[in-house]
């Protein structure tokens, strides 16, 4: 029998489960540059959470990468898949293709020993306001996505913006959100408008610069009277897109980042609830009678781009949100796995929690630099050397396993759906 490489098990869990609930991901490159060849398996973990980083410069694969690990998800046996999500922060509008098979590398699949294969449980959601603008351009929309603006606090509100606490402007929309809570506790973006108009204590310039920053948030078409609930949105062995592509003005980072922050909350709140619904059944029922089910699923939380979300330089309405899943997600059973070409950007509270990384080739001192953030002691050579090795192509990268404290060269296999994500070209 071939030797696999189970990335991201510990041996203790490799010794009691081997291969047992693992995705094939790629396959060992040995050698460099002419002489580089492909040789063994590498599996992914899937047993328990993970904290991944995704990297490298622009069209190495980093979204492949995602699009891979859901797959592989997405092909667990039944035991397996009714435990777990997966849920795309989708920045590009890309991962809806994952409904179509890849037909476009038939050849290269089968020299894998693959074929190409639509997902079938994949779902897309977009703004509400969206929906029907996304379904007459032919794209298939599973949903609406509507957050109420009572679910965030008048902090966050204040951080949506990028306003500090003691600015007039950050002042006042805390004041405001804070008074429409502790009188009724549901409220609009139009209520918050209205507040601010008739408070006489706040300054007319203070009120005009709210006015712009909530009627452009407004427009996007995301805030409703009720928010969609997280159990539509995550669900057991399917794969959900939440795509915020056509938010693109620079404007709309504050949105994306209000529904990504809900989003993060919503699911470690009720992973943390199920986790203990999950202990009290082992309790009561014995582990073999409980394993594999749940009120709500294991999720692997997917961010791209996630620089924007939790950068390095300054908090966000989605840093907290974000920081606490990284810290501790892996306890109630979330996984999040961060994509993006500039590390040096990321949180560090984020690079710090990272125990398998996939680093493909990067050019930037900076990002290598903060990806030593990560690297541990039993790593024999410097990364620049390691990534000096990887061959030219898309998908080569290396990758770091603190589970089992070594590095690795991988080819991420090809995707068995379809790929939307390569670059536009005129032929």
């Amino acid at each position: 029998m071939a030797y696999e490489t189970v990335v991201g098990r510990n041996r203790s869990d490799l010794e009691k489960y081997g291969s047992t609930a693992t995705g094939f991901i790629g396959k060992h490159i040995v050698g460099e540059g002419e002489d580089a060849h492909l040789t063994t398996k590498v599996l992914l973990d899937f047993l328990r959470p993970h904290m991944v980083l995704i990297t490298g410069k622009r069209g190495t694969g980093k979204s492949y990468d995602a699009a891979v690990i859901a797959e592989e998800i997405s092909r667990l046996p039944e035991e397996h898949r009714r435990n777990l999500a997966v849920v795309f922060v989708d920045t590009m509008g890309i991962f809806w293709s994952m409904k179509a098979p890849n037909d476009q590398q038939t050849e290269l699949l089968r020299e894998w020993k693959l074929e190409p294969k639509a997902m079938e449980n994949v779902r897309m959601y977009v703004p509400y306001a969206q929906k029907e603008e996304f379904e007459k351009a032919g794209l298939p929309v599973d949903g609406g996505i509507s957050i109420a603006p009572h679910e965030f606090s008048a902090e966050e509100w204040r951080l949506a913006f990028g306003l500090s606490a003691t600015e007039p402007a950050g002042v006042a929309i805390e004041k405001t959100v804070n008074a429409l809570a502790e009188a009724g506790g549901s409220f609009t973006i139009d209520d918050m408008m209205d507040k601010i108009r008739d408070d006489p204590e706040i300054a007319q310039d203070v009120k005009d610069a709210l006015a712009n920053m909530l009627a452009v948030a407004a427009k996007w078409g995301v805030f409703g009277t009720e928010g969609t609930d997280i159990d539509d949105i995550v669900a057991a062995g399917t794969i959900t897109a939440v795509d915020v592509s056509r938010l693109r003005a620079t404007e709309a980072w504050s949105v994306r980042n209000l529904i990504v922050a809900l989003l993060c909350r919503k699911i470690y709140q009720r992973r943390l609830m199920a986790r203990k619904e999950e202990e009290v059944a082992k309790l009561e029922l014995g582990e073999e009678r409980t394993a594999g089910k749940s009120s709500f699923p294991m999720v692997w939380l997917m961010i791209d781009e996630a620089h924007q979300f939790v950068p390095a330089d300054r908090p966000n309405v989605s840093t907290e949100p974000l920081t606490t899943i990284a810290k501790q997600g892996r306890e109630p059973g979330v996984s999040l796995a961060v994509i993006t070409q500039m590390p040096n950007r990321l949180h560090q509270d984020i690079l710090s929690q990272c125990d398998v990384v996939f680093a493909h080739r990067l050019t930037s001192r900076d990002d290598i630099e903060a990806l030593h953030a990560v690297m541990q002691t039993y790593m024999p050579k410097e990364l620049q050397q390691y990534i000096d090795e990887l061959p030219r192509q898309p998908g080569a990268c290396m990758i770091l396993d603190d589970n089992l404290e070594k590095v690795f060269k991988v080819q991420i296999r090809p995707r068995l759906s379809w790929h939307a994500g390569g670059t536009a070209a005129l032929l």
